[in-house]
């Protein structure tokens, strides 16, 4: 095998054994692996919410495209999320019409964690 491929097989073998081959990992991080939507749900929401934003309804659902999800899934998703306690909805106090959705306390760290785990020499 060339110096390239072995390369990329010992970092997906690493970025398997970090996630959703890892036992270990926390509950909420197991809980957005579970399927391949969650998991590119928790990446999308987790990058819009480290860039600062403040998180609608509408912009958490547009975090994952149209193209992998219907919004009928997105929507479903969310409120599980919110329902499992992952995910934080709470009323605007701009407009009480709107929610905003932010990580729980725990979710935040267990992400946080699991990049660290993921990308030790990145962060």
């Amino acid at each position: 095998m060339n110096q390239k491929i072995t390369e990329a097989n010992i970092a997906i073998k690493h970025l398997l054994d970090s996630t959703i081959f890892n036992n270990d990992i926390s509950p909420s991080m197991k809980y957005f692996q579970e399927t391949s939507y969650r998991f590119h749900f928790l990446l999308a929401f987790m990058y819009l919410v480290l860039k600062g934003k403040e998180l609608t309804q509408e912009d958490t659902i547009q975090a994952v495209p149209g193209n992998i999800a219907s919004r009928a899934t997105r929507v479903t998703e969310l409120k599980k999320a919110v329902k499992a306690g992952f995910i934080i909805e709470k009323v605007s106090q701009k407009d009480k019409r709107s929610r905003l959705y932010k990580p729980s306390k725990d979710m935040f760290d267990d992400f946080i964690e699991m990049t660290e785990i993921v990308f030790p020499n990145n962060l």
